[in-house]
């Protein structure tokens, strides 16, 4: 999973459609949703932000709780979630939010 800060972040969800997981080191749910992530990289790109190193990357998308995952195209926000789910949610959830994102890349 890579990671973003402040100088790579908006190349990084300029194109094609990437998930964000907007996390910290001490938050046990984001830990919790890391092997979830990580699976979900077969499907989409995944990232992540600290928000304790990169606070006004998450303040610039509302971020008031972690984990968030946002899926951004072409440099937007197309979707989010919040909180832990299982790994069939994400995968529902996708399902419904990729081909919108795709065409909004594609637009």
């Amino acid at each position: 999973m890579r990671e973003l800060d402040i100088l790579t972040f908006d190349d990084a969800v300029a194109g094609s459609p990437v998930l964000v997981d907007f996390w910290a080191p001490w938050c046990r749910p984001c830990k919790a949703l890391e092997p979830i992530l990580a699976e979900l990289e077969a499907t989409v790109p995944v990232a992540r932000v600290n928000v304790d190193e990169h606070p006004a990357i998450g303040a610039r998308y509302d971020v008031l709780s972690i984990p968030t995952v946002i899926l951004f195209a072409g440099g937007a926000p197309v979707g989010s979630m919040v909180g832990i789910r299982p790994r069939a949610h994400f995968d529902h959830w996708l399902s419904e939010m990729l081909p919108a994102a795709q065409r909004d890349v594609d637009a």
